[in-house]
């Protein structure tokens, strides 16, 4: 194919064209330069078009309407590469490879370079697969999966350290925590195994029976103790409040703040209580069946003070309403009022709004329009009445 003519050298001779003498042709010009009388018209066509005297589109834009059309067939290009890389991902029991994608448009005309660019893939990534799509890694693991899946299926009971076992004296020897991560990420345990709860998991068993079947009434102190855990967030980092509250006058008797939603924090709130009360030897301490109170050391800290506990049902929270009515009065007036930037802020309001607003300004109806410690001051003896 022969080279195009300069664009200097194409000026120059349009412009001898135009200018030229009376009785002069354009052939004989086209002869004098070398060229072909019908490409020098073109060209002495196409320079009225850029000067305006022939209606016509010019060279400048017909250059812009050859860069808009391959923008147009690029975008249409990324276009489809996204609509088919949507359609696919969104197939849940494909598996998420996303190296496919760059094959498939590819055989239609969609070059891997644009395909590359909106996946964000390197194309030298690529082209490797593309050399080796299953890698040697690939096929070993594949096999040991194998092996160990048939081992499984003789023997269900067997953990994977026995499955690793088996699969060596077939030929597949392997590192027990390659053989763990390979059944674990497939799901095969063993018939004995511990299963962990996870999320959507199931509650554990209750370690009390329920004794307040939503009689969250009490005849005296030290009756009946309700206790919950709630949490709020902070610009630091969550903070966790378990509070114990007496059915009877509906006194905070004990709480404890922490950072951590731990045994500790229940056990914690727990002996603050007792040390504030007398005589709590066969209270009933109800709560949900949150770990946290199903715990050994909770459990634990019941019994050595010689207290009975009681839990409600899983996911009732009426089992419980007494002490969720609390935590929305706490919701509403302190955990709610403020964004809190520290721990430290918020762990002070919540114990000033107990101490102080709950406690002895704020008067509640079915104690007879008293407060709490006016409720316990009048009814018992000052003398069983902590400070």
């Amino acid at each position: 194919m022969p080279k195009p003519y300069p664009r200097e050298f194409r000026d120059d001779v349009v412009r001898v064209a135009q200018s030229r003498d009376a009785g002069v042709t354009v052939e004989q010009i086209a002869n004098d330069f070398g060229v072909h009388p019908m490409t020098l018209f073109k060209w002495m066509r196409a320079a009225d078009v850029d000067a305006g005297t022939r209606p016509d589109v010019s060279s400048a834009e017909s250059a812009e309407l050859r860069e808009a059309r391959k923008r147009i067939k690029l975008l249409e290009q990324e276009n489809e590469v996204l609509r088919r890389a949507a359609a696919y991902l969104s197939q849940a029991h494909l598996p998420k490879r996303i190296y496919p994608l760059v094959t498939d448009p590819a055989a239609d005309g969609i070059p891997v370079a644009v395909t590359c660019r909106v996946l964000k893939i390197a194309r030298q990534h690529y082209y490797r697969w593309l050399a080796q799509p299953v890698t040697v890694a690939e096929y070993v693991e594949a096999w040991r999966a194998n092996a160990l899946f048939d081992a499984h299926r003789d023997d269900p009971e067997f953990g994977y350290r026995f499955l690793a076992d088996e699969a060596a004296a077939a030929g597949l020897p392997m590192a027990d925590r390659t053989a763990w991560k390979i059944c674990s990420g497939r799901g095969w345990w063993s018939a004995f195994a511990k299963r962990r709860r996870g999320k959507g998991g199931k509650v554990g068993p209750p370690v009390h029976d329920d004794l307040v079947r939503r009689d969250f009434t009490a005849a005296g102190p030290n009756r009946l103790w309700l206790a919950d855990i709630t949490e709020h967030r902070t610009g630091e980092v969550k903070l966790y409040l378990c509070a114990i509250k007496d059915a009877w006058s509906n006194r905070i008797v004990g709480y404890s703040i922490d950072s951590r939603m731990k045994s500790r924090l229940a056990v914690n709130a727990l002996h603050n209580a007792t040390a504030r009360r007398n005589a709590v030897a066969g209270c009933v301490v109800h709560t949900d069946r949150g770990s946290q109170f199903r715990s050994r050391k909770f459990v634990t800290a019941l019994h050595r003070h010689r207290m009975l506990g009681s839990m409600g049902r899983v996911g009732a929270a009426g089992d419980n309403a007494a002490m969720e009515s609390f935590f929305g009065l706490l919701q509403n007036n302190v955990l709610d009022r403020r964004t809190w930037a520290t721990r430290g802020q918020l762990r002070t309001a919540i114990v000033t709004w107990i101490e102080r607003t709950y406690h002895r300004r704020r008067r509640q109806r079915p104690l007879g329009k008293l407060t709490p410690v006016e409720f316990e001051t009048i009814m018992t003896p000052s003398a069983s009445q902590a400070a």
